[in-house]
């Protein structure tokens, strides 16, 4: 489980990362292409460029963190989150068309083998120094975007290592030339371009099914409803539904009480709920509780219930001679039926023939209105 981080901060830490990365990857496109051109190393300029590609998606980045952090509002009730979704869709089509320009570029080269760069001892260092400044870059990135679990800060991490892996192709492809082997580079490049293609392929596919809603892990949602039937008070689960919006998770839930309960306790059930599950698990950002006082789902009866003036009408017909002693009355609706409880002072239960023509008009006004089931008679004590 991810160490909990709150809003503010997570965003400071993605801002930070980006700022960082983008800083670094000035000064490398700045170093590359000025010793390529010096090194007369063609791989080494091209490498460069790739560097300002990441310094590109940096900035992408830093646009795309600075409109997810906005709080919601009359336009966007969920918030803004979904613009660092669709920033990981532009970084993983980059990542796609880096591996395909790198394949393109390598491609040219092995077709004219003549003209392969010559090695330079220049390049070879320039090259060695952007791994590990790339591979740090990545590591860094990485714990960050860990910590705050953004995917689009993830996606560039693996855009800043597709640039460690870009200058390890130029450092085993100078060393090869070296050695005598000029196609040895343009074999890995295709490799490692395919891998880099591969890792955009998978972060634009699962940034797009967040987009289209898709639910949460399985096992995720296993425990989510697990912890919901473990709260007291919760007889059931009969809808569950999950998305993802950025790093945050939110959840619809259907959870079925005892009919008998009253509403205030009812409601207290489904705040513990919502309050539990964002206390649990710290993707969930809000979860709406429904609370049912049955498993509704199967019930196909569409035609409009009694409303409580409908029934408080009924009981003044079928009880006209009680009508000023009705202290209170409650409706259930249960199976598709009514049950109405009837609240009558204490001194009515002492008098056998009011009780007993209470009793009959109940039982008629069931007969006559097929929608009420049931009617019970209670006294205040």
């Amino acid at each position: 489980m991810a160490e909990a981080v709150d809003a503010v901060t997570m965003d400071k830490l993605k801002a930070r990362a980006s700022y960082v990365g983008a800083a670094i990857n000035v000064l490398q496109t700045l170093i590359k292409i000025g010793f390529g051109i010096l090194g007369q190393s063609a791989a080494l300029i091209a490498d460069g460029i790739h560097s300002l590609s990441d310094l590109l998606s940096d900035l992408l980045v830093i646009i795309a963190v600075r409109l997810g952090s906005r709080e919601a509002d009359l336009d966007h009730p969920y918030g803004h989150r979904r613009y660092e979704t669709i920033a990981t869709v532009i970084l993983g089509f980059s990542l796609i068309g880096i591996g395909g320009a790198i394949v393109w570029s390598v491609m040219q080269r092995m077709a004219d083998t003549e003209h392969l760069p010559v090695p330079n001892m220049l390049s070879l260092g320039v090259a060695t120094l952007s791994i590990l400044i790339n591979e740090w870059l990545y590591q860094y990135t990485k714990r960050i975007a860990k910590k705050t679990r953004s995917k689009l800060l993830l996606a560039n991490a693996w855009h800043q290592r597709s640039d460690a892996i870009s200058s390890l192709v130029v450092l085993f492809g100078i060393g090869a030339v070296m050695m005598g082997y000029p196609l040895a580079d343009g074999i890995a490049a295709v490799v490692v371009a395919l891998m880099v293609a591969k890792i955009g392929l998978n972060l634009v596919f699962e940034s797009i099914k967040e987009l289209v809603d898709t639910s949460l892990p399985p096992a995720l949602v296993a425990d989510i409803r697990t912890a919901i039937h473990a709260i007291d008070g919760v007889e059931g689960i009969h809808l569950l539904r999950t998305r993802q919006m950025g790093e945050d998770a939110l959840i619809d839930a259907h959870i079925v009480v005892d009919p008998r309960i009253t509403v205030s306790e009812g409601h207290m059930i489904g705040d513990i709920v919502r309050d539990d599950l964002i206390r649990r698990f710290d993707d969930v950002m809000d979860v709406l509780v429904h609370v049912d006082p049955e498993d509704d789902q199967g019930l196909l009866d569409c035609s409009r219930p009694l409303s409580r003036g409908d029934v408080k009408k009924l009981l003044d017909r079928y009880l006209a001679d009680f009508k000023s002693a009705i202290e209170d009355f409650r409706i259930h609706y249960l199976d598709g039926q009514i049950e109405v409880e009837v609240i009558l002072p204490f001194a009515l239960s002492q008098q056998p023939q009011q009780l007993q023509k209470i009793r009959t008009q109940c039982k008629l006004m069931c007969m006559k209105v097929k929608k009420i089931d049931n009617v019970f008679v209670f006294f205040k004590v």
